[in-house]
């Protein structure tokens, strides 16, 4: 691989604009991820907020192929636009893979919550990370940081 190679990330995992449901952030700290974002690697996206959702906003969890918010309401269609968009991003920066942020129900990687508000959790994805993974990038949570620094190098050749 030629040139920089570039890193699609959940927003809330780069810090600064707070774009969580709670209104927060969730700044990885990382020295792997900090480097990535010092060499200008990172490309942040937020579904949730491309998808029209605001800041705060209630929470939301996957139940039965649909995304659903703790008031009840449906927000699938607000979710996939927004993951619609993580894509295009992606494409657009010919990203070499993807950290997006565990237990979202757009970026969860390997876990998400079960739908049932109780805290419960369960293996499974977002709908971003779906999406990602349809069109062909390779997907990690931030708790796999040195599996993708391992993919990075191996991308490079190093």
């Amino acid at each position: 691989m030629s040139g920089k190679a570039y890193i699609l990330t959940s927003r809330c995992l780069y810090g600064g604009e707070p774009v969580r449901y709670d209104g927060q952030s969730k700044a990885e700290t990382d020295p792997i991820y900090i480097k990535w974002k010092e060499e200008g690697r990172l490309v942040p996206v937020c579904p949730e907020v491309f998808g029209g959702l605001p800041v705060p906003r209630p929470d939301a969890q996957i139940r039965d192929g649909r995304v659903i918010n703790r008031e009840g309401a449906d927000v699938t269609a607000e979710y996939l636009k927004g993951a619609r968009e993580a894509v295009r991003l992606a494409k657009q920066y010919d990203v070499a893979f993807a950290i997006m942020k565990e237990k979202s129900p757009s970026c969860g990687v390997n876990i998400i919550y079960d739908g049932s508000f109780q805290g419960t959790k369960k293996a499974g994805q977002g709908l971003a990370v779906e999406l990602l993974r349809e069109a062909g990038i390779q997907v990690f949570s931030e708790e796999e940081l040195e599996q993708a620094q391992a993919y990075l190098d191996e991308m490079r050749g190093e």
